[in-house]
């Protein structure tokens, strides 16, 4: 649908946008946060449908996941960033006297990409889009080819309510995306695969473009439960999670390490845990999220049946509806290749440990590729502490699960392969601002200390406001 050369008259006519300095003015920026809830307010009901369409989200599920929780960034966002956003005043030293105020500017970076994935359509797009505004950019959303509704849906709000040389949407396939990278922008911000993560980081490469990512983590995310937990709260909190979006879920668990002294009684709990929520057969809940299409069933379908002798609950699905029960897989060894990469789907593997043990359980996880997330379970909130600090990860919970991502004024981020960069109220204006130093110079009392010739007089000075 779109050449290259349409591309690159999206990007100049924002270019020109940007350089004409409507962007730079707070108040302006606070005016487009209010329209940009607005518009998503006013069109809840065809954001619902079309999330129900792409990915059979129940209506509750679409609006806490995506909806409700753009409006809390929006919301944030627009009540912070005049205090985000003032210039910093800095005490320059007695060594630059008598030039001694410094400021501190916070600058857009001007044209900016956000490619946002699948998974959570609405949310990974417009909760980027809040953080380019605030931070004074314009911006071009390549949307996801694989949820055709929700871009749909997408690009008529932004066509409706903001000028395409402000805010595009583009559509299309990984053609389209890479049409995208070969311009040139200012900041990139991609939230994906690793594999992809590394493409995007090479294409911005060429023109050093300064990139976000935001990753799954090529080696998935862990739950740890030691065998002082809460099992049963733990069962719930993880079955809730695990069917949310059917394990479509970046920050998701993506294989649970649980001590052998309480394995069984813990799958017991999870067991009755997915069947109190989701009944016998989960895919014939009607508020059970299905598989994004048939290849992504297919593959989950396929990772299944290669390990059907380990399955002990779920390990069917509905190919017509696309929904894939939850499946638990037990007992899996460490260094099997399913706990060796990301899932992205309904199954979740358990791996069985010594508690005695956990040293050395934290030791192989640490040096395999850092996760978006870790969770932890156990009665010893020292000990969690002392792990969430060692480790290397986004971010996690301690007996509890994904809610820290929903915390205001914290950021949201990966490192390693599950990403760069942040995001979330100030911490997304900060990734779409970058700090400008500038020094407030005198033109009285200088003194000549500094420049030739130099003396011992000059040196002892120097070494004086220096020490």
């Amino acid at each position: 649908m779109y050449t290259n050369s349409e591309i690159e008259k999206i990007v100049e006519a924002q270019r020109a946008f940007f350089l004409s300095g409507a962007t730079l003015d707070i108040g302006w920026r606070i005016d487009k946060l209010k329209k940009l809830k607005m518009a998503v307010i006013c069109n809840r009901e065809k954001l619902e449908q079309a999330l129900f369409e792409d990915l059979g989200r129940a209506p509750m599920e679409a609006y806490f996941c995506d909806i409700g929780s753009l409006i809390l960034e929006i919301n944030e966002t627009i009540k912070g960033l005049k205090k985000w956003a003032r210039p910093e005043t800095h005490f320059s030293g007695f060594h630059c006297f008598p030039s001694i105020i410094t400021k501190v500017y916070k600058v857009p970076y001007g044209v900016s990409l956000i490619i946002s994935p699948f998974n959570f359509p609405v949310i990974l797009s417009f909760g980027v889009l809040a953080a380019a505004i605030a931070g004074g950019n314009t911006a071009v959303i390549k949307a996801s080819s694989k949820s055709p509704a929700c871009t749909k849906a997408l690009k008529e709000i932004i066509s409706e309510t903001f000028s395409e040389e402000y805010i595009t949407l583009i559509d299309g396939g990984h053609d389209v995306a890479d049409m995208c990278l070969a311009q040139r922008f200012d900041k990139i911000f991609y939230t994906g695969s690793p594999r992809v993560g590394v493409h995007v980081l090479q294409e911005a490469a060429k023109n050093l473009t300064s990139t976000a990512l935001e990753l799954g983590g090529e080696t998935g995310n862990w739950c740890i439960i030691r065998k002082d937990a809460n099992l049963k709260d733990a069962a719930r909190k993880i079955a809730f999670f695990k069917a949310l979006n059917s394990g479509q879920i970046c920050i998701n668990i993506n294989q649970i390490a649980v001590a052998n002294e309480v394995a069984e009684e813990f799958i017991e709990e999870l067991k009755q845990a997915f069947i109190n929520q989701l009944g016998e057969n989960a895919t014939l809940n009607e508020e059970y999220p299905h598989l994004i299409n048939e290849a992504a069933y297919n593959k989950c379908a396929s990772m299944a049946e290669d390990y059907k002798e380990k399955i002990i609950f779920g390990g069917f699905g509905d190919k017509e509806t696309l929904k894939y029960s939850p499946t638990i897989l037990y007992p899996i060894d460490i260094n099997e290749k399913i706990v060796q990469r990301e899932l992205f789907c309904p199954l979740l593997p358990i791996v069985p440990y010594n508690d005695s043990q956990i040293d050395n359980l934290l030791d192989t996880i640490s040096k395999r590729e850092k996760g978006l997330s870790l969770y932890v379970f156990t009665k010893d909130i020292a000990w969690a502490k002392n792990v969430m600090q060692k480790m290397q990860f986004g971010g996690g919970c301690i007996n509890e699960v994904c809610l820290h991502m929903m915390v205001k004024g914290v950021p949201f981020n990966g490192v390693g392969h599950s990403g760069m960069g942040a995001y979330h109220g100030k911490w997304g204006f900060m990734e779409f601002t970058h700090p400008q130093t500038v020094l407030i110079g005198s033109t009285i009392f200088n003194l000549a200390m500094r420049e030739h010739p130099y003396s011992p007089r000059k040196r002892k000075l120097v070494e004086f406001f220096e020490r």
